[in-house]
């Protein structure tokens, strides 16, 4: 079966007043049906872009200037506005970071929800509200009838992004991008959210793009795992994988900054230094400054392909992390 979703050397700029802002650089992923792939990577490293790429919803002055996004074996690139529009919501549907900032607050949730099934089904406006509050309802929102007719000023955090994520399930989309959709939320939301993707996942068949940069978040959901930094993927592979044998020097570095409670009195280890500026990226290894592993080869070589380095693990690293 061919790859649901296909991204090819894609990179995206800013044009700026001080120099180009290189966003995404270079990035490849495909993401096959039914499979759940997690981006995951600090903020600025060029996660939330990447989703707005392959939806072809860059805010300007923001340009995808090179590669190739495929969906079903279409480009997306070059389809026409309207074909886009078709598959937007139908087909790929997004659940942004900010709930209540993605709905319009002058609008009821009701008819927020109701014009996207006006615009892709024969509903007519009864339809779509008496759908709207099932929606609502299989959500766990109480009393849909009276929240269909609030705005979005009137809902907590945790019901906005129920209605986000109602609103994304409602035509049973074929992938989902979901960009830090537990970000805000208490640990029993966050549970409650990644349950409902979960069911997603099982009932529809649904392919789902999660964007995170929490790792417990990741070992839940992810089948597939890419690392990125400054705007490049620096490691993938499948989650065992990666959670068991971090092999570049900044995923390490991650994973050695996280609180573990089965370690005792331990000291975290952040990473040091800071991400390069986006309008100045380096020719070699982006993340040369901060590395503890770095050598000769990678200060006088230019950036690192990925390569495979066992399994279906690839990095992009010339000196890359060996224990166990």
């Amino acid at each position: 079966m061919n790859p649901l979703l296909e991204v090819r050397d894609i990179a995206v700029e800013f044009p700026t007043r001080g120099g180009t802002v290189n966003a995404v650089n270079g990035l490849d992923l495909t993401l096959n049906h039914g499979e759940t792939m997690c981006l995951i990577g600090e903020s600025g490293a060029g996660k939330s872009m990447t989703a707005l790429a392959i939806l072809q919803l860059l805010p300007y002055p923001g340009k995808l200037v090179r590669g190739d996004i495929f969906f079903e074996g279409q480009s997306l690139r070059t389809m026409k506005e309207n074909d886009l529009r078709k598959i937007r919501g139908s087909e790929i549907a997004l659940v942004s970071q900010d709930a209540k900032a993605s709905l319009n607050p002058i609008i009821s949730v009701g008819t927020q929800m109701g014009e996207m099934l006006l615009a892709h089904t024969g509903m007519d406006k009864w339809e779509a509200r008496e759908y709207s509050i099932e929606l609502l309802y299989k959500m766990e929102i109480p009393e849909p009838k009276r929240i269909i007719d609030y705005y979005p000023f009137q809902l907590s955090g945790g019901m906005a992004q129920r209605v986000m994520l109602a609103m994304a399930l409602s035509l049973r989309p074929k992938l989902l991008i979901a960009d830090e959709p537990t970000s805000g939320l208490d640990v029993t939301l966050q549970a409650e959210m990644l349950l409902r993707l979960r069911k997603l996942k099982d009932e529809f068949g649904a392919s789902i793009l999660l964007i995170t940069h929490d790792f417990g978040v990741v070992a839940q959901m992810a089948d597939q795992v890419k690392v990125m930094y400054a705007g490049s993927i620096v490691e993938s592979g499948m989650v065992e994988e990666i959670f068991k044998r971090p092999r570049h020097p900044y995923t390490w570095g991650l994973f050695q900054a996280l609180p573990r409670w089965d370690y005792g009195n331990q000291f975290l280890t952040p990473i040091r230094g800071m991400p390069p500026s986006l309008l100045d990226l380096p020719d070699q290894c982006a993340f040369l400054d901060r590395c503890p592993k770095a050598s000769s080869e990678c200060r006088v070589s230019s950036r690192p392909p990925l390569h495979p380095v066992g399994g279906t693990q690839m990095v992009a690293c010339y000196n890359p992390v060996e224990q166990e």
